[in-house]
C-alpha cells in the first residue's frame, strides 16, 4: 500500500484574532510548521473591539472565579514586560455608589485583587479624598472618596499583529483575507482555502478552531461536525467622546444593574467608555452598537461626571461579539470569561481542538494550554513565551520615555507627539520605518497628521495591511483624526500599491 504523503503543516489555525495569533506564535517558537488563516484582516473582529485592558477582572471575584482572576492578575506583569510599548500601567479610580456594592465589600475585593496575582511592578490600592485630588475634579461633587487600584492598558489590535509578526519570524505562514471554505478529515486535514477567488488546497496534521464568534459557523459549514460545546455570543459596545478629564488615569463606575463601566483616556484627545453585555444573534461581521446601548453608556457616564454626555457627543462607537463558553448563566454579564478547550481525537483521524471563550489578558496562557492538550501529537520544544518580548518590546517596562527621547536625538525632525506615537506602536522597530531619514520629507508623502508613506509601506510589507481600515482602525487609530478626503487618498494609494504588487 502506498504511504500517504506527509502533511505540509503540523498545525493549521482558523482565526486571526488574539487566540489564533498567540497559538501561532507559541507553536512556531516550539518548532512546529504552522499555518494561520484569517478570512479578513488580523484582529478585524472581537480582538480589536475590546475595552483595551490587561486586567484581572475585579467584578469576577463576586462570582467566585478566583482561579480565573488569579491567572489574569499574574499575566498582567508578564505581558507588561513582554510588550512595554503597547501595554502600560493604568490607575483606576472606583468611587462607591449608594445602593451598589458597599465600600467595605469593595475594599475587601481590592485587598484580594492586590494579593492574588503576585504583584511586583504595579502599585497597590489606596483610598483617595476626591475633594482634594485631581481625579475628583471631573466627578460630581457628591462623590467624596474613592478607591484607586492598578491594571494595565493595551493596544489590543497591535497585540494581535505583533504576535503574528513574531510567529512569521519564527516560520509560521500567516494568510490574511484567506477563508477556509472546507476541511476534509482523514489521517491528515485537507483544507480548501479561498483567497481573492483563488482556490488552494493545503494539508495539516492537526487543526485548531480559533474563529471566535464564528466558531459555530466553522463547525457547521467548514468542518461539518456537531458543535463540540455551545458558544454564547455576547455583544459589548463602546463609545468614544471628547476628552472628559486631563489626567492619565481611568475610572470604573458601578451601575444600578450590577454592571461596571470604564471611562479611559484614549488617543490623547478622547475618552473611551464601555462596555455593555447583551446576548447576540446574527452575523458577527455586521455588529454595531444599538441606540439603546449608546444611551446606556452616556447615562452611566453622566451619573458620575459633571459634564453632561449624550448621543450627540459620540465621535465614534464600536462593538464586538465575545464567543463565551455557555455555562448556563441567566444573564450575559454573568457568563464565565474563562476559556474552554474541546479536543476531538479519534482513531485514524486527524485531531481538531475548538476554543470557547477567553480574554485578551490570558491569551498567552490559553496558547500554552492548547499546546499542552495537543502535546501527544507533536514533538516540540518546551513553553517559552513568558520571558520572550514581542517585536519592538525588547526594553524595560519603565523605559518608554527614555526611548522617546532617544528617538528624538536620532531623528531630530520628530516632534514629541510623533515620536511618542511611533514608539508606542513600534517600540525598538521604529528604525525599520525611519531608517536613515534626515527630515520628514525623506519619509515620502504625508497622508494626514504625521502619518507618512514610509510608515504605510512598513505596515503593508511587514504587518499585512491591505486596506485603509487596516491602517486607520487596527494598526493605528488615526481614523479618529483623518478627514474623509484623507481616507480616500490613503485608500487610493493602497489600492494602486496592491495592484502594482500583484502585477509583479
Amino acid at each position: 500500500m502506498a504511504q500517504a504523503e506527509p502533511a505540509q503543516f503540523d498545525l493549521a489555525i482558523i482565526g486571526g484574532g488574539i487566540n489564533g495569533a498567540g497559538i501561532a506564535r507559541d507553536a512556531a517558537g516550539r518548532g512546529l510548521r504552522v499555518l494561520l488563516v484569517e478570512q479578513n484582516d488580523l484582529a478585524s473582529g472581537t480582538s480589536s473591539a475590546s475595552t483595551k485592558l490587561i486586567h484581572g477582572g475585579l467584578r469576577y471575584l463576586e462570582h467566585g472565579a478566583l482561579m480565573l482572576v488569579r491567572e489574569a492578575l499574574t499575566e498582567r506583569e508578564v505581558l507588561l514586560r513582554m510588550a512595554p510599548h503597547i501595554i502600560w500601567p493604568l490607575r483606576f479610580t472606583l468611587p462607591p455608589q449608594a445602593g451598589a456594592r458597599s465600600p467595605v465589600l469593595l475594599r475587601l475585593g481590592l485587598f484580594l485583587y492586590d494579593h492574588l496575582g503576585g504583584r511586583k511592578i504595579l502599585p497597590a490600592t489606596r483610598t483617595l479624598d476626591l475633594t482634594h485630588h485631581p481625579v475628583g475634579v471631573p466627578l460630581k461633587r457628591r462623590y467624596k472618596f474613592a478607591f484607586q487600584y492598578s491594571d494595565c492598558w493595551v493596544d489590543d489590535a497591535r497585540l494581535v499583529v505583533l504576535n503574528a509578526v513574531d510567529a512569521a519570524a519564527r516560520g509560521a505562514v500567516i494568510r490574511t483575507r484567506t477563508k477556509c471554505v472546507r476541511a476534509e478529515r482523514g489521517e491528515v486535514w485537507r483544507l480548501v482555502l479561498n483567497s481573492h477567488g483563488n482556490r488552494e488546497v493545503v494539508t495539516a496534521r492537526a487543526l485548531v478552531n480559533a474563529a471566535g464568534p464564528w466558531v459555530g459557523a466553522v463547525m457547521d459549514n467548514v468542518l461539518r461536525t456537531p458543535e463540540a460545546a455551545h458558544a454564547r455570543l455576547v455583544k459589548g459596545s463602546h463609545i468614544v467622546v471628547p476628552k472628559l478629564f486631563d489626567h492619565d488615569g481611568a475610572y470604573i463606575f458601578q451601575n444600578a444593574d450590577g454592571r461596571v463601566v470604564f471611562a479611559l483616556p484614549y488617543e490623547r484627545d478622547f475618552t473611551l467608555i464601555g462596555t455593555t453585555d447583551e446576548d447576540f444573534n446574527g452575523d458577527p461581521a455586521g455588529v454595531a452598537p444599538s441606540p439603546a446601548e449608546v444611551t446606556y453608556l452616556c447615562k452611566v457616564a453622566t451619573d458620575y461626571f459633571r459634564t453632561m454626555i449624550g448621543p450627540a457627543d459620540v465621535i465614534w462607537s464600536f462593538a464586538g461579539v465575545r464567543s463565551l463558553y455557555d455555562d448556563g448563566s441567566k444573564k450575559a454579564k454573568d457568563t464565565t470569561r474563562d476559556y474552554h478547550l474541546v479536543l476531538d481525537e479519534q482513531f485514524h483521524l486527524a485531531p481538531v481542538l475548538t476554543i470557547y471563550g477567553g480574554k485578551i489578558t490570558t491569551y498567552r496562557r490559553l496558547a500554552e494550554a492548547v499546546l499542552k492538550r495537543m502535546a501527544h501529537f507533536f514533538v516540540t520544544r518546551p513553553a517559552w513565551t513568558a520571558n520572550a518580548p514581542l517585536p519592538g518590546g525588547d526594553f524595560s517596562y519603565n523605559a518608554v520615555e527614555a526611548k522617546i527621547a532617544q528617538a528624538r536625538r536620532i531623528w531630530p525632525f520628530l516632534t514629541e507627539d510623533h515620536a511618542r506615537r511611533l514608539i508606542r506602536a513600534y517600540g525598538t522597530r521604529i528604525d525599520r520605518i525611519l531608517g536613515d531619514a534626515g527630515s520628514l520629507g525623506d519619509l515620502g508623502a504625508c497622508f494626514g497628521g504625521d502619518f507618512t508613506e514610509a510608515e504605510l509601506r512598513y505596515l503593508m510589507t511587514q504587518e499585512w495591511a491591505q486596506e485603509a481600515d487596516d491602517v486607520l482602525w487596527r494598526r493605528s487609530k488615526l481614523g479618529l483624526r483623518f478627514t474623509s478626503e484623507q481616507r480616500a487618498v490613503l485608500a487610493q494609494f493602497m489600492s494602486s500599491a496592491n495592484a502594482l504588487n500583484a502585477a509583479e
